[in-house]
């Protein structure tokens, strides 16, 4: 699956081009693109597109390439914004983003 068959590809256009020259703000990115008014089902379908190495988790080094799992055109997140976008996601601490974790911060 990839993020096309989930998302519209100029939704995710418009939602990277606002964030190009601008501090990444996962919520309003994910409102952005559509995810907020999607199912927790078909969220968790993105999630699985994001987690890269099939781990069940999202962990820092996945994160600061997530907007590439968007569309190849993403850019990479600075240290603070991968940072910022983990602690509003991890909400049990064990510095990685679980599936649940990630619906819940879509859905917030």
């Amino acid at each position: 699956m990839v993020m096309t068959d989930l998302l519209k590809p100029e939704e995710i256009k418009k939602a990277l081009d606002s964030f190009a020259a601008e501090t990444f703000d996962p919520k309003k990115f994910f409102e952005m693109v559509g995810m907020k008014a999607m199912s927790a089902e078909n969220v968790k379908k993105v999630f699985l597109v994001l987690d890269v190495d099939g781990s069940g988790f999202i962990e820092e080094e996945e994160l600061k390439f997530v907007l590439k799992g968007f569309s190849k055109d993403g850019r990479d997140l600075t240290d603070a914004e991968t940072k910022a976008f983990l602690t509003a996601a991890d909400k049990d601490g064990d510095g990685k983003i679980g599936i649940d974790e990630f619906e819940a911060l879509v859905h917030e």
